[in-house]
């Protein structure tokens, strides 16, 4: 054991010791670095809530309610679910390239005097940007053909929604095709 002799004018070294310098500085630079990544942490944007769900059921109403336009023989609502430059594919007929045309497609079908029926969303799909959405499902109408007889129609259809700048939500490509055999062509005599 030793012994420190203090004299009364001499204190004892209180310096600290090296090692303990530089378990200080390591401290005081792992408290730095923690600080930092905290910092840069906190100022990493967020992720936007998820509402896909939300767009995904207003979606499905809208659809509904596009559907009821439809069965009402209302021309003007009925056409104004598309966007500016939608396409419509109807089975057995061109592509609908311009909203005169579209509204042709229409005309022609709920003008007709059997006309009656709708659509029914069974799938809604809505992408994580949430800015594109597509919906399927089934569709049931009826027709008159050119005897005026009415003919029954079922099958399915596609939908692709598409976000517009203002918010709304507009149909950019409808297609829908028959689940029944196409007709037997004339018999040629």
């Amino acid at each position: 054991m030793k012994r420190q002799i203090v004299f009364a004018d001499h204190q004892p070294d209180r310096r600290p010791s090296v090692r303990h310098e530089h378990r200080q500085r390591t401290t005081l630079v792992l408290a730095g670095c923690l600080a930092l990544l905290t910092f840069a942490l906190a100022c990493q944007p967020q992720a936007p809530p998820d509402t896909r769900a939300a767009v995904a059921t207003a979606l499905k109403e809208l659809d509904d309610q596009w559907s009821k336009a439809a069965g009402a023989k209302d021309l003007d609502k009925t056409v104004s679910y598309y966007a500016d430059d939608a396409i419509v594919l109807p089975t057995n007929a061109p592509a609908a390239t311009t909203k005169d045309a579209i509204r042709g497609v229409w005309k022609d079908m709920i003008t007709n005097p059997g006309f009656a029926g709708g659509w029914k969303a069974t799938r809604v799909e809505v992408a994580q940007s949430g800015e594109l959405a597509y919906l399927s499902g089934t569709y049931e109408l009826t027709l008159n053909d050119a005897s005026g007889k009415p003919v029954k129609d079922r099958g399915k259809y596609v939908e692709v929604w598409k976000k517009q700048a203002d918010g709304t939500w507009k149909a950019t490509v409808d297609i829908w095709n028959s689940d029944l055999p196409a007709p037997a062509p004339p018999e040629k005599k």
